[in-house]
């Protein structure tokens, strides 16, 4: 059998890894050796070429250009200064559009440093870092190396250089203007602001001559641009406006509505304004418009000329049938918009157009013509007060019905309160009216309506009797003794319940306080002289309990007064005023529901002592036996 000798190893990892570290040291020892080799030769190399170059600029290095290398710094200099000549022959430009100016860097403060630049050449390649040192002297041995100038920059030249040129480019903003003289328009304009920046404009200098060449400087120029350039399309416009009338238009206009109505060029002129319009975003711009001072009254007298009340329609109450007829169908009405007729004539304007619409409102009427009675709740009669005026005159009589005869068939709504001198309208001879004796001014003169407050009256005691509240009532300035009549002549009991109305001034109102419509009719009768006023609506059980204190403090009028008048007759004398007792007079009223007080009012008067007056003819000797003659003007004289 073959005998066979194994070997056995011992496996220590202590021993490997010493070896490894033993290996790795042996590598840094060589590689520190290999940089300390390294570092020597560039260090020889560097001392080398130093002692080469002693007190020489090293090879490749130039000077904006100018090759200085192998030079000492005085050589160098020298060749600087003579071939370095940009700050007096170089050429720097500045334009503005077809604007140009041009200078020397010279004039503009550039001074070359000939002997600095040299000394700047000569310590290229020579650092302190031995490092960069040699890194400099390979890089201008290989491929040179180009220095830039050293030079001084007097900013102060440069800047009145280009101060100079910006008195020159500069030009103030100016925004557009428009201007209306009477129907003159004159308009101007506007202009683009320009400023030359000096500051950024010599920065861009600085750059150009630090470069030492020739070239061309940007200026900087800052532009301001106004908020409105272009004004001439409004002033194509004014002037067009101005050109013409101005035409106001009444829209849907049927025949015998007002209007149109027109603003002559000489009375628009002063109305045009122009506005700036300053959008949130966008620009700017101008706006014709008129001045709303001067145009709101212009429009108000067009609204009175346009302006109706709606019209509910009127009926008198048939009493055998229980059932409203109808007299005058219903009417719509209309109003001006001042506000929106303002915005659309300003639109128009604005648009430079030589017309525009009135903004009407139509306001329907609440009744129509074929209201029934019983919706509503005009069902039987509720009032009828029936006043005397015998003794009138024929114009007076005249005013009486033509007034009387604006309420007939009249509708008064559930809680509406009634004004009779709206509804009464315009007193005049145009509207009917003849002149009858009126008292205005402490007088009793002749007046276009006298009389109507017969009518007043009437209306006051149907109001006052059937038990409605009456917010608005005036008085006669003394008692009339038309409003004392009664059916069976003069009761004292009436005084204290007249009513006058001069509207706007005066006016007598009374509150329909019922949930039912009430229908007002009027009956004129020049044969017994007597009006009648109706109200038709539903009885709610309402009552009316009155007293009187009748006249307290009574006064005695004054003497008459007897005046000569040349105007009249000759021989004439005629008494033109009566005399009246002073007195106060309270009426107490108390307005039941059933047999409970729905309210109570009193209605105080304070009657004037009032004066006779007689005027009497150039011709007449002794007018006091003339007054007692004729018994006119004379009470005891």
């Amino acid at each position: 059998m073959e005998n066979t000798t194994r070997r056995f190893v011992r496996h220590n990892p202590q021993k490997k890894q010493n070896e490894t570290g033993m290996i790795l040291a042996q590598m840094g020892a060589a590689l520190m050796g290999g940089i300390l080799l390294f570092t020597s030769i560039l260090f020889i190399f560097s001392l080398g070429y130093r002692i080469l170059y002693a007190g020489r600029i090293f090879p490749g290095v130039s000077v904006a250009g100018v090759n200085v290398s192998g030079l000492n710094t005085t050589d160098a200099a020298i060749q600087l200064s003579t071939q370095l000549t940009y700050p007096y022959s170089g050429r720097v430009i500045f334009r503005d559009g077809e604007s140009i100016w041009q200078s020397t860097p010279a004039q503009l403060g550039l001074v070359f440093d000939p002997q600095a630049s040299a000394n700047a050449a000569f310590k290229f390649g020579r650092n302190a870092n031995p490092f960069t040192s040699v890194s400099n002297q390979i890089n201008s041995l290989r491929v040179g190396v180009e220095l830039a100038p050293q030079s001084l920059f007097d900013q102060r030249l440069a800047h009145a250089y280009l101060q100079n040129i910006g008195a020159q480019i500069n030009r103030p903003m100016q925004e557009a203007q428009l201007e209306i003289n009477g129907t003159e328009v004159v308009a101007a304009q506007g202009q683009i602001g320009r400023m030359l920046d000096v500051d950024a404009s010599l920065a861009q200098l600085s750059t150009q001559l630090a470069a030492f060449r020739d070239g061309e400087v940007p200026l900087v120029i800052v532009e301001q641009a106004p908020d409105v350039l272009n004004i001439e399309e409004q002033a194509i416009q004014a002037r067009q406006l101005l050109s013409a009338p101005f035409t106001i238009n009444l829209p849907d206009a049927v025949s015998g509505d007002p209007g149109p109505w027109q603003i002559n060029p000489e009375d628009l002129g002063p109305m045009l304004q122009v506005r700036k319009i300053q959008p949130e975003s966008g620009a700017a711009s101008y706006q014709l418009e008129l001045d709303r001072n001067k145009l709101h009254p212009v429009l108000e007298q067009i609204a009175r000329q346009v302006n109706r009340r709606e019209q509910n329609a009127r009926f008198i109450f048939n009493d055998e049938t229980r059932l409203l007829e109808a007299i005058q169908p219903s009417s719509t009405g209309r109003e001006v918009d001042l506000a929106t007729s303002i915005e659309s004539i300003e639109q128009s304007v604005a648009r430079g157009e030589p017309n525009a619409s009135l903004q009407i409102n139509i306001k329907q009427p609440l009744v129509s013509d074929t209201a029934n009675g019983a919706d509503l709740g005009i069902t039987e009669n509720v009032v009828t007060y029936t006043s005397y005026f015998r003794g009138s005159s024929s114009s007076r009589m005249q005013n009486i019905q033509t007034a009387a005869a604006q309420f007939h068939g009249v509708l008064v709504a559930p809680g509406e309160t009634f004004s009779m001198g709206t509804t009464l309208g315009d007193i005049s001879l145009d509207s009917g009216y003849a002149e009858a004796l009126i008292i205005f001014g402490g007088r009793t003169i002749q007046g276009v309506g006298g009389g109507v407050c017969q009518v007043s009256t009437t209306l006051f005691r149907a109001a006052f009797f059937g038990g409605y509240p009456i917010p608005m009532r005036h008085a006669h300035a003394y008692r009339v003794s038309y409003y004392e009549q009664s059916a069976s002549g003069i009761d004292p009991r009436l005084a204290g319940l007249d009513a006058t109305v001069y509207f706007p001034l005066v006016d007598f109102q009374f509150t329909n306080d019922t949930p039912y419509w009430l229908l007002m009719e009027t009956y004129f009768s020049a044969q017994s002289q007597t009006l009648t006023w109706k109200f038709y609506s539903t009885k709610d059980g309402r009552s009316v309990e009155w007293q009187t204190t009748g006249p307290q403090n009574v006064v005695p009028a004054p003497p008459a007064s007897l005046q000569l008048n040349p105007a009249i007759g000759d021989k004439d004398f005629k008494q033109i005023d009566w005399a009246a007792e002073g007195a106060d007079i309270t009426v107490n009223r108390t307005v039941l529901m059933g047999d409970k007080i729905h309210f109570v009012d009193k209605f105080i008067t304070y009657y004037q002592p009032w004066q006779a007056v007689c005027e009497y003819g150039p011709g007449v000797d002794e007018p006091e036996k003339e007054a007692k003659k004729r018994n006119l003007c004379w009470n005891g004289r």
